[in-house]
């Protein structure tokens, strides 16, 4: 008998599912509810949302807007947001997860009670993302950030260095980053390391792996601009080279589905539970003389 099973630890994080959390119980207030950037990397999920009401805006409108409610999503703004806010009356509906918050209170402390002016404020992260500028944002834009290991080359091991992560960075790589930086650190200069990855997160590395190798076939769900996804769904193809990536369930290639076959669906931090349970619903539907049992979740 084929049967379709749900991972349990996919499916959207805590800061991301408390976020659309809170937009739902905004929008049935009424009113208008716009959100500072896309509330979740999964566009279903935004069009859901923007269904009901939610309006998506970049930080250039936000600057425009003036006596509105602005909710801001689970990735953090740096100070400048809240600024702006106050000073065009901008009720912020802050959907920050918690985890982010607290890195970017950490950020800002070792940056105003730094020993030395000098001293580098280093984060692994990726530039540009709405997370990343948000702890920049935390030092001035002072801090410098790293991509890979290769980056390393442009700190001055010479002086002070704090190494921070971004919350969703894989946690062995940043491991490996801070013992090269270690490595390097010359005499009378400080090297601090903050472990600061999300375990929500990062623990759905080995997690995946397990699940992915124990199907015949994986279906992976992520929305386009999710990073994560990226990430989960390679751990999946080299534990099961079975394993496919779809953005939406209408993707999903039914010649894919065969008889008394293991099949499993999981998804990223930015994949909400019920887009996992439509591709269920959809291979049900694309071979209904198939026996599916659909594993408990």
């Amino acid at each position: 008998m084929s049967k379709i099973e749900i991972d349990r630890q996919s499916g959207c994080c805590f800061g991301v599912a408390k976020a659309i959390s809170k937009a739902e119980e905004e929008l049935q207030k009424g009113g208008t509810l716009y959100c500072l950037g896309d509330i979740v990397h999964n566009n279903i999920e935004v069009e859901r949302l923007a269904k009901m009401g939610l309006i998506t805006i970049n930080h250039e409108q936000f600057r425009e807007l003036k006596n509105v409610r602005v909710l801001l999503r689970a990735h953090g703004e740096p100070p400048s947001t809240y600024e702006i806010a106050k000073q065009n009356n901008i009720e912020i509906i802050d959907a920050s997860c918690p985890v982010v918050l607290g890195l970017q209170k950490r950020i800002n402390k070792k940056y105003t009670l730094r020993e030395h002016d000098d001293a580098q404020i280093v984060i692994f992260g990726k530039k540009g993302h709405a997370e990343v500028n948000g702890l920049l944002g935390q030092t001035d834009e002072s801090a410098i950030i790293i991509e890979s290991k290769e980056e390393i080359n442009k700190l001055d091991f010479s002086r002070d260095i704090s190494l921070f992560s971004q919350t969703t960075k894989p946690l062995d790589g940043f491991h490996e980053i801070g013992e090269l930086i270690s490595s390097r650190m010359q005499e009378g200069a400080k090297f601090e390391f903050y472990d600061t990855i999300c375990r929500q997160v990062s623990n759905r590395v080995p997690n995946i792996q397990e699940f992915a190798a124990s199907h015949d076939l994986i279906i992976f769900i992520a929305g386009e601009k999710s990073s994560n996804g990226k990430v989960l769904f390679a751990e999946c193809k080299k534990k099961n080279p079975n394993s496919y990536l779809i953005h939406t369930p209408e993707e999903l290639d039914p010649e894919l589905i065969k008889e008394e076959i293991s099949i499993g669906i999981c998804g990223a931090t930015s994949t909400p539970r019920w887009q996992m349970e439509a591709v269920a619903e959809r291979i049900e539907k694309l071979q209904p003389q198939m026996r599916l049992e659909k594993a408990a979740f």
